[in-house]
């Protein structure tokens, strides 16, 4: 995504969806992981207040 960190004001309910949508304008790939408090969450998962939101792009390698 091109950055290392990003700090955003949200409604209470907020779902791992919308904090994507928050932070990049372009469709969440469907072989993106996240997680919320370093575990492992789905997309309609909620954030509370003061969670740290990762997301985790698919790699490749040789």
């Amino acid at each position: 995504m091109g950055m290392d960190s990003a700090q955003i004001d949200a409604r209470p309910g907020i779902t791992i969806r919308e904090v994507w949508s928050q932070v990049t304008p372009l469709d969440y790939p469907t072989n993106t992981l996240c997680a919320i408090n370093m575990d492992y969450a789905k997309l309609d998962d909620v954030v509370n207040d003061g969670d740290e939101v990762a997301f985790f792009p698919p790699v490749t390698g040789g």
